[in-house]
C-alpha cells in the first residue's frame, strides 16, 4: 500500500516534467560552469544555476552578459537549453519513444497533454511530429530572415540563436544592449514580432491555423483558438497604445511618430513572454513599467513557450467579473459559458500568482533592501515587483537589477523561474494530486462581506 501511495505521487504525470527540467537545469548548470564554456574567466555555481535556469526556463534574466562572458561552446549549451525548455523536455522524449516503437504509454499521453494542451485526450504522434516539424521550419526561416536583414552583425550562428530565442520567448541575446540598435528597423523588428508572438500562441493553435489557412480544415476555427488570438490581438494593440501614449508625455518633443510606434508595438508584444528589449528599460515612465507589468503577469497562451497566468485565465477574469456585474449565473465567453471546474481552476490560479508575487516580493523587500529606510530606496519597490513579475512570467526583462541580485534574491528568482515556466497550475494540480477527497459536507452558514 505504502509503495503503490510513493508511486502514484512521485511518479504521477505531473510530477514527471518536474523531474526532467530540474534534471535538465542541473546538467545545463555543470556544462556552463566548465572552462570550456566561459571566455578565459570563471563564474560561479549559482550564477551557473541562475543562468541554466534562466535558459531552460526560456526567461532571459542573466547575471552576466551572454555575448562576452561565455565562449561560443558555452552559448550553444545554452542555445540548447533553450531550444529543450521551448518545447519541453518530455515533448522530446516521448517523440523519441514514439519514434522507437510506433507507440507511448498512457502516462506519457497524459503528461504531454497536461503540459501542452492541457487536454490528455489528442493524437500523440501526429501532434508532436507535426510541432517539431513546424517549429524547426519557422525557426529556420526566422534565422534566415535575420541574416538577409542584416548580415553584419547577425552571422549564421547568431541569427539562429536569437531566432530560438525569439520563438521560445526566452530573450536571450547575444548582444549587450539586446536590440537597441535596431529599435528603428522595421525588418528586424517584424522578424522578432512574428517569432514572439507565433511562439506564444500555442502549438496546437498554430497547428490549427496553419490547416485553416491552406484549406485542410473545413470547419471553423475552434472556441479556444478563437479566444486565443482574440485576447492576443487586443493585448498587443491595447498595450501599445498605453506604452506609445505613456512615452509620448513623457517626452513629447520627439517626434519620431513612425519609430515611437514601432518601440512601443515591440515592447507590447516582448514584455509579455520574450525579454527583448529595443529600448532601456530603466528609462521607461513609470506608467510604461506598470502597463509591462500587467502585460507581463498575462503572458501567453496555454501550451506555448510563453509564461504568466496565460491570456485564456486572463479572458475567463474578465468574463467573470462581466458576469458578476450583471447578474449573471453563468461566466460567457462568447457564444459558450465556461464550465465551473474551467472558472474555478482558474480563478485557483491568479490568487495563487498574486500570493505567489507578493511573497516574493516581500522576501526581495528584506534581502536587497531590509536595512534601507524608504526615503533612502525610493522606486526599489517598482524594480523588485518588475523583477518578481518578468521571472514569475518568464519574460526576462529587468530594469538593471538582476546582476545586483543578493545570494537569497538569486535564489528566489531562480524558483520563480522554474514555477512559472512549468505553470502554476501544474504544481497546483501536483499538489491535489497528493490530497484525498473529504467525503463529508460541512454545515452552511451565510457572513456578512464588503
Amino acid at each position: 500500500m505504502k509503495k503503490n501511495f510513493w508511486k502514484k505521487n512521485f511518479f504521477s504525470p505531473f510530477s514527471l516534467p518536474v523531474y526532467f527540467f530540474a534534471l535538465t537545469i542541473l546538467v545545463g548548470t555543470i556544462f556552463l560552469h566548465h572552462p570550456l564554456s566561459l571566455q578565459n574567466t570563471s563564474i560561479s555555481w549559482l550564477d551557473a544555476l541562475f543562468t541554466a535556469t534562466s535558459a531552460t526556463c526560456v526567461t532571459g534574466l542573466v547575471v552576466v552578459d551572454t555575448g562576452s562572458f561565455f565562449s561560443p561552446f558555452g552559448q550553444g549549451v545554452i542555445l540548447v537549453l533553450i531550444q529543450l525548455g521551448g518545447l519541453g523536455i518530455m515533448t522530446y522524449t516521448s517523440l523519441v519513444f514514439y519514434l522507437w516503437r510506433r507507440k507511448i504509454s498512457i502516462t506519457d499521453r497524459i503528461a504531454i497533454g497536461q503540459s501542452l494542451l492541457h487536454d490528455p485526450s489528442f493524437h500523440l504522434g501526429h501532434f508532436l511530429i507535426s510541432m517539431v516539424k513546424f517549429v524547426f521550419i519557422i525557426e529556420i526561416l526566422g534565422a534566415l530572415g535575420l541574416y538577409l536583414f542584416d548580415p553584419i552583425y547577425f552571422s549564421p550562428f547568431s541569427a539562429l540563436f536569437h531566432s530560438v530565442s525569439a520563438f521560445c520567448n526566452a530573450g536571450f541575446s547575444l548582444f549587450s544592449s539586446s536590440l537597441i540598435q535596431w529599435q528603428d528597423s522595421i525588418w528586424i523588428n517584424l522578424v522578432f514580432i512574428v517569432l514572439i508572438v507565433l511562439g506564444g500562441l500555442g502549438f496546437a493553435v498554430i497547428l490549427e491555423l496553419y490547416e485553416w489557412l491552406t484549406g485542410q480544415k473545413k470547419s471553423k476555427l475552434t472556441w479556444h483558438t478563437k479566444i486565443v488570438l482574440e485576447t492576443t490581438l487586443a493585448l498587443i494593440i491595447g498595450g501599445t497604445v498605453l506604452i506609445f501614449v505613456a512615452e509620448f508625455f513623457a517626452h513629447p518633443e520627439q517626434t519620431h511618430l513612425k519609430k515611437n510606434i514601432l518601440t512601443a508595438l515591440f515592447q507590447s508584444v516582448t514584455c509579455r513572454t520574450a525579454g527583448f528589449n529595443s529600448v532601456e528599460v530603466s528609462k521607461m515612465t513609470n506608467l510604461s513599467l506598470l502597463i509591462m507589468i500587467f502585460l507581463m503577469f498575462i503572458g501567453g497562451s496555454p501550451g506555448s513557450c510563453a509564461g504568466g497566468i496565460k491570456t485564456t485565465t486572463f479572458r475567463t477574469f474578465i468574463a467573470f467579473c462581466w458576469s458578476s456585474l450583471i447578474g449573471r449565473k453563468q461566466c460567457v465567453i462568447g457564444k459558450y459559458a465556461l464550465e465551473d471546474k474551467s472558472l474555478n481552476k482558474a480563478l485557483t490560479l491568479i490568487i495563487f500568482a498574486f500570493v505567489l508575487i507578493f511573497v516574493a516580493t516581500a522576501i526581495l523587500l528584506a534581502s536587497e533592501g531590509g536595512d534601507v529606510p524608504h526615503h533612502l530606496s525610493k522606486g526599489l519597490f517598482l524594480e523588485i515587483l518588475f523583477e518578481v513579475v518578468s521571472a514569475f512570467g518568464t519574460v526576462g526583462l529587468s530594469v538593471g537589477l538582476t546582476p545586483q541580485l543578493s545570494i537569497v534574491g538569486k535564489w528566489v528568482i531562480i524558483c520563480l523561474m522554474f514555477i512559472g515556466r512549468l505553470g502554476p497550475i501544474l504544481f497546483l494540480s501536483l499538489l491535489q494530486s497528493w490530497q484525498s477527497q473529504e467525503r463529508f459536507k460541512w454545515p452552511e452558514n451565510s457572513l456578512l462581506i464588503g
